[in-house]
């Protein structure tokens, strides 16, 4: 047997197999990555915004720091902004301009419900709600996409300490339509976004708890450098 078709047809086995495997054994793991069963199904603002979603994923993580050292650092992200705490050069072949800032930046946390945010030349998100410190909601301009942050403070970790759970719900109604579309979204794009979601929350994670312990050191007169 030629060498070159046994190994592609190997792959090709092996390439079949993830395909008809991710839906049933992987997918639900990918879309909810981090979340406990009660985050899945707990309803969030914005749910309604988009109630018949075909793809809705629920991921979060816990933070050591309260809502209150969390919230800045969502609230100035964004293209041009604070960036998305991700991988940034992934995002900018994409020509999304991303800069994840490592500092809370004064004149961008004003933002209001009904603000524009751009992201890319063709897609606008507005902020739809804003309750500071527990909710973010934006939406894109055609409706397809609502993207929303929630922040729930759970009882202290330790002694003094906080513990805030950061969830992340996407609600994603594709306008394409196809089989081609369709594949695209199951194997590229639901993975793809695991990658990069996963990675932002662990960067605000990084972010608010270096934050707070900054705070706390200055409220004992301690420098928090």
């Amino acid at each position: 047997m030629n060498r070159g078709f046994s190994t592609a047809a190997v792959a090709g086995g092996l390439l079949g197999f993830a395909a008809a495997a991710y839906p049933a054994l992987w997918r639900d793991r990918c879309l909810n990555w981090g979340a406990r069963a009660d985050e899945i199904t707990r309803k969030m603002p914005g749910d309604d915004l988009l109630p018949e979603a075909p793809v809705v994923s629920t991921r979060a993580i816990g933070i050591h720091a309260p809502a209150s050292a969390i919230w800045p650092w969502l609230v100035q992200m964004g293209p041009g902004r604070g960036g998305a705490y991700t991988y940034d050069w992934i995002e900018n072949l994409f020509g999304l301009n991303m800069h994840s800032a490592d500092e809370i930046i004064p004149e961008l946390q004003d933002l209001d419900a009904g603000d524009q945010i751009p992201l890319g030349e063709k897609t606008r998100m507005r902020v739809e709600i804003l309750e500071q410190d527990h909710a973010m909601v934006l939406r894109s301009a055609d409706g397809a996409w609502v993207w929303e942050f929630g922040l729930y403070p759970e009882a202290p970790s330790a002694p003094g300490g906080d513990l805030t759970r950061l969830v992340s719900r996407n609600r994603i109604q594709d306008p394409r339509t196809g089989l081609l579309n369709s594949a695209l979204s199951l194997y590229v794009m639901e993975p793809g976004s695991l990658v990069m979601e996963r990675k932002m929350l662990l960067g605000i994670k990084t972010r608010a708890e270096h934050l707070a312990a900054g705070q706390k050191q200055a409220a004992r007169g301690e420098d928090p450098s």
